[in-house]
Formats: C-alpha cells, sequence, structure tokens
C-alpha cells in the first residue's frame, strides 16, 4: 500500500487518492500511520503540485477502508460518521483536508464536536452537509420515473452534489414493488433496483444517447401518451389569475423543472 522508501518524519506530503469515499479512509489511514505533520489530500487526475511536497499514491483497499470506519465509528459515534460521509459528497474542493482535520478534532476532544462552530472546519462540515441534505430531500421529491419499454422505470438526474447514495433507500421503500433505475448525468453511474437489492451500474454512451435522442424508441408507448395526459390535465388546472411565479419558483426551482413531466417543452 505504501510508496517505496518513504522518510516516517515526513512533514509535508499530498497524499493522492483515486475520489472514492472508502479511497479518502485509506488515505486517513495512511496520515496516521506514518505520522505526518502538513499534508493534503486530493485526488488523482486533479492533484496540484506543491513545491517540495512528497507525493504518496494511496491505494484504496476495502477491509482497510470498512476497519478505520467502524474504529472512528466507535470512538465518535453514528453522527460524525454521518456529518463526514454527507460532506464528502458534496465534492467541494478541498473537502478532503477540511474532514481530516475535522476527524483530527472529534478524536481529540472529550466532547461530541458537531455543535463547536468556533472550529472552522465543524463549521464548513456542518454548511456542507446541510446543502447536501437539501439536495437529497428535493431530488427525492422531484424525481420522475418513464417506463421503458423493457419494464424498468427510469428517471435521470444531475445533482449539485454526489446524492444517490443517500436517496437509494428512499426509493427502495417507496417504490419496492417495481423495478427502477435512477442515472446520474453528472457523474456517470446509476442506482439500479432489481425487485431484491440496489446496485451500482454504468450506462454506456451509446444508451446515454439513445435517452436524449431517440426517445420514443426507449420509452413504452403508453408511458408517453400518460405523459401527454398529464400535461393536458396540468394546463387544466392550471388557474391563471392565481397563478404566482415567485412563489412557485421558490417552492419549485427551476434547475428542478427539467424532471418534472409537466415543464417539460412545449407546456
Amino acid at each position: 500500500m505504501y510508496s517505496d522508501s518513504l522518510n516516517l518524519n515526513l512533514t509535508d506530503c499530498i497524499l493522492e487518492y483515486d475520489g472514492s469515499f472508502d479511497g479518502f479512509l485509506c488515505a486517513v489511514h495512511e496520515f496516521y500511520l506514518l505520522k505526518l505533520n502538513q499534508v493534503e489530500i486530493q485526488k488523482e487526475g486533479s492533484a496540484q503540485w506543491a513545491l517540495f511536497a512528497k507525493r504518496i499514491k494511496v491505494i484504496t483497499q476495502l477491509p482497510l477502508a470498512e476497519k478505520v470506519w467502524k474504529r472512528f465509528k466507535i470512538r465518535v459515534g453514528g453522527s460524525a460518521c454521518s456529518q463526514v460521509f454527507r460532506a464528502f459528497l458534496s465534492e467541494e474542493i478541498g473537502i478532503e483536508n477540511a474532514l481530516l482535520r475535522y476527524i483530527q478534532h472529534a478524536l481529540s476532544s472529550p466532547q461530541p464536536i458537531h455543535s463547536d462552530f468556533s472550529h472552522p472546519d465543524v463549521l464548513k462540515v456542518s454548511q456542507m452537509v446541510k446543502s447536501v441534505g437539501r439536495e437529497k430531500h428535493r431530488m427525492e421529491a422531484f424525481v420522475r420515473f418513464r417506463r421503458t419499454k423493457d419494464g424498468i422505470y427510469f428517471a435521470h438526474i444531475a445533482p449539485d452534489f454526489n446524492v444517490l447514495p443517500l436517496i437509494s433507500k428512499h426509493f427502495q421503500e417507496r417504490y419496492a414493488d417495481q423495478k427502477w433505475m435512477i442515472y446520474d448525468e453528472n457523474r456517470h453511474y446509476a442506482l439500479y433496483y432489481d425487485l431484491n437489492k440496489v446496485e451500482v451500474v454504468e450506462l454506456h454512451l451509446k444508451e446515454k444517447l439513445e435517452l436524449h435522442k431517440n426517445p420514443e424508441g426507449v420509452y413504452d408507448e403508453q408511458e408517453i401518451e400518460f405523459q401527454e395526459l398529464w400535461k393536458d390535465y396540468f394546463k387544466s388546472t392550471n388557474i391563471k389569475s392565481r397563478k404566482n411565479d415567485k412563489l412557485h419558483t421558490q417552492h419549485v426551482p427551476k434547475r428542478y423543472w427539467r424532471y418534472l413531466t409537466e415543464k417539460l417543452p412545449g407546456n
């Protein structure tokens, strides 16, 4: 797992990881194992060069990541773990380093730190957690499924944050009797539920293009008819004299309209 000929007294170091949460946990483990002082954790491919910095490539090992996560949960509790995971999903630039300092603070403090907003990293993590939480709830509220010709209910989203891991349970419980797939266009992966379990899958480029350029060839004919009926119903119940665009966009921001059948072009 470790680079050859490492200096254990290293004080200025960059840890490169694969961008996954498991990889981040392995980087945290390496930080403590090597007793590093000044360190930055950066994703591979986006790492910035730092003068005189030693670079260490961290290899993700799932058993090690699980071990680190389990020990951290025992030490600081489930609430702090949830904070760390949700903040990581924000994908904010530099969030790894804020989380490393957050973890250090949590492990060294005799008291829970979740409300210690005088600490800049606790405040930063708390802000990211709130932002991710809002996006999670909006995705749960605004996601709309469309039935494909092979009987799978499909939805595509483009959230600001990587919330698929957080909304999986909600949709599995709500649509337990249907096969469904939710595709994140920004991160190029999807959740697929096969009536038994949820799996992470990837769509090929050809499949992505079909969904956008040839919807009639992908979606069930009855689904397309249903969408047209829903659009007509929405128009007929929309009373123009009571229309309040400002209030409407407060409750349903425009960036979520692309998920709603009644907001699709032509309405």
